[in-house]
């Protein structure tokens, strides 16, 4: 057997390659693992737990399906989808991790992140982060009528592209320093994580980072099973 690790999908209406890709992705390859983790970003925006678009129909369907058939499936929150939910986690079988996730399979402790907290360089990105995951700032944001919540993503990935496209690739990047800190906390041997959209494995001495790639022209996944860690992309078509 086998678990497998994802994150950075984005799904969104204006990417349905992308969103026929995960579906196929879920009902073939996840169906075959004992656990699959999705490390943040499922979706290019989240807007509550009370969407009724097509896409979240969709989505939440997949993961039932596959939860019911016996696949346990974990998800952490991203820097586009922090306002995931317990709602949501009902209606899909699939259990919410925590920001800094500590993983025990086949003898190997890896520790799980979607890994925005990691760029801390990048200064106002850190302060919105901070700001949005208050718990008054979620609570006031989730009781917004939701066409206002829809408009106010909308307004976000606006400026985020902007201000990623004004930004040095270094600042996007994690901070070494940040992650010697957190895999020192929690004793870890591996991180694995996501957000940065740079696949690679990085060596630290007798350690390992471990980077998941975003789906876009290919499609990415970690696998750990028996050999190991492998990650191997694939065309989205």
């Amino acid at each position: 057997m086998a678990i497998l690790f994802v994150s950075d999908i984005h799904l969104s209406p204006q990417r349905p390659t992308i969103v026929r890709a995960f579906l196929l992705f879920l009902s073939q390859r996840a169906h075959q693992a004992e656990a699959l983790y999705i490390l943040g970003d499922l979706f290019e925006a989240w807007i509550g737990d009370d969407d009724p678009s097509e896409l979240a129909v969709s989505i939440k369907r997949a993961l039932k399906q596959l939860s019911d058939s016996g696949v346990r499936i974990y998800i952490q929150k991203g820097n586009r989808d922090f306002t995931l939910g317990s709602r949501f986690a009902k209606e899909t079988g699939v259990s919410l991790l925590p920001d800094e996730y500590m993983l025990s399979y086949l003898g190997h402790n890896a520790l799980l992140m979607h890994g925005d907290s990691l760029c801390t360089d990048d200064i106002d990105y850190q302060r919105f982060r901070r700001k949005s995951r208050h718990p008054i700032y979620l609570w006031c944001l989730l009781h917004l009528p939701l066409i206002l919540r829809q408009k106010i993503a909308s307004n976000w990935r606006k400026k985020s592209a902007a201000a990623n496209s004004n930004k040095a690739g270094q600042i996007m990047d994690v901070n070494a320093h940040a992650v010697t800190e957190v895999m020192s906390k929690h004793n870890a041997q591996v991180l694995i994580h996501g957000h940065t959209h740079r696949p690679a494995t990085h060596q630290l001495n007798n350690k390992q980072r471990i980077v998941l790639g975003d789906w876009d022209q290919n499609g990415w996944c970690l696998t750990l099973n028996a050999e190991g860690f492998k990650q191997d992309s694939f065309a989205v078509v």
